[in-house]
C-alpha cells in the first residue's frame, strides 16, 4: 500500500513537472500572449515570495479568516444537522430552504456581504461560514442516516432519551461523513477569501496582494500569488486526508477501503 501511495504521489509530481514544461515551452514559442511571463519567471518569483515580509502577512490574513469562518461553520452547521438529521418534522420542514440556499454561488453573494459587514475581515468570514456550511450540514445528515438503527433501538431499550442516542450513537457514527465535510470545506475557505480580497483588497490577504500586483503591472507577481494559494490548499487536502484516514480507519475498513 506505501508503494502504491508513492506510485500515485510519482505520478502527480511527474504530471505537474509535464504541465509546466510545456507551458514554459509555450511561452518560449510565442504560443501565448507576450504580456504574460514565462513559467520559469513565475516560479522563480513564487519561490522568492515567502521572503517577503508583506507576503508573509498577507497569507497570514487569509489563512486567519480561513480558520475562524471552518470553526465558526462547524460549530453552526454540525449541531444544526445534527438535529434535522434526528427530527424529522424539523428535517422536513426546513429541507426546502436548505435545497433553495445550497446552489446558491458565494461569489454572487460578495456584494451583499461587503455591504453587511464593511470591514473587508468580517465578510470574508462571513461568507466562509455561509458556504462552508453547506458540506458540513449535507454530509452530517448523511451520516445520520448511515447510523445502525439496532444500535439506536438498543440504546433505547435501555432507557436513553432521544439527546443521549444522538451523543452517544449517531454523532460517533456520522464522524467520518462529518470529517469529509469537513475536508471539502477546506478548500472552499481559500476560494471564498481569496475571491472576497480581489474585491475588497483594504483588509489584506493573497487576493489583496495579487489585486496590488496587478495594479503594479507585475504579471508575475500577479500570478505568483495564487500558485502559493494552490499550495497551501494542496497542504491542507493532504493533511486532512492523511488525519482522515487515521481517525476513521474502522470506517474504510467497514466500507471496504483499503486502509
Amino acid at each position: 500500500m506505501i508503494d502504491r501511495r508513492i506510485a500515485r504521489a510519482a505520478l502527480g509530481v511527474l504530471g505537474v513537472a509535464g504541465f509546466l514544461a510545456v507551458a514554459e515551452a509555450a511561452g518560449r514559442l510565442g504560443l501565448v500572449p507576450d504580456v504574460l511571463p514565462y513559467t520559469s519567471q513565475v516560479l522563480v518569483t513564487a519561490a522568492r515570495l515567502p521572503l517577503e515580509a508583506q507576503f508573509r502577512a498577507d497569507v497570514l490574513a487569509t489563512l486567519e479568516a480561513c480558520a475562524s469562518g471552518l470553526a465558526i461553520a462547524i460549530a453552526v452547521a454540525v449541531p444544526a444537522g445534527l438535529l434535522l438529521g434526528t427530527v424529522p418534522f424539523v428535517e422536513r420542514s426546513v429541507r426546502p430552504l436548505v435545497e433553495f440556499l445550497r446552489p446558491i454561488p458565494s461569489v454572487s453573494l460578495i456584494p451583499l456581504a461587503m455591504f453587511l459587514f464593511p470591514v473587508s475581515h468580517d465578510a470574508k468570514v462571513a461568507l466562509i461560514v455561509y458556504t462552508c456550511s453547506w458540506p458540513l450540514l449535507i454530509n452530517t445528515l448523511y451520516g445520520l442516516g448511515d447510523v445502525d438503527p439496532l444500535a439506536k433501538d438498543t440504546l433505547r431499550s435501555f432507557g436513553f432519551g432521544p439527546l443521549a442516542v444522538a451523543l452517544r450513537v449517531s454523532l460517533p457514527s456520522a464522524a467520518p461523513f462529518i470529517a469529509t465535510g469537513v475536508r471539502i470545506a477546506v478548500s472552499v475557505t481559500l476560494i471564498v477569501a481569496v475571491s472576497v480580497e480581489l474585491l475588497a483588497p483594504g483588509g489584506g490577504g493573497i487576493g489583496a496582494f495579487q489585486s496590488l500586483a496587478g495594479s503594479a503591472n507585475r504579471a508575475d507577481r500577479m500570478l505568483a500569488a495564487p500558485l502559493w494559494a494552490g499550495v497551501i490548499g494542496l497542504a491542507a487536502n493532504v493533511l486532512f486526508t492523511s488525519a482522515e484516514r487515521r481517525l476513521f480507519r474502522w470506517h474504510r475498513a467497514r466500507a471496504g477501503e483499503p486502509s
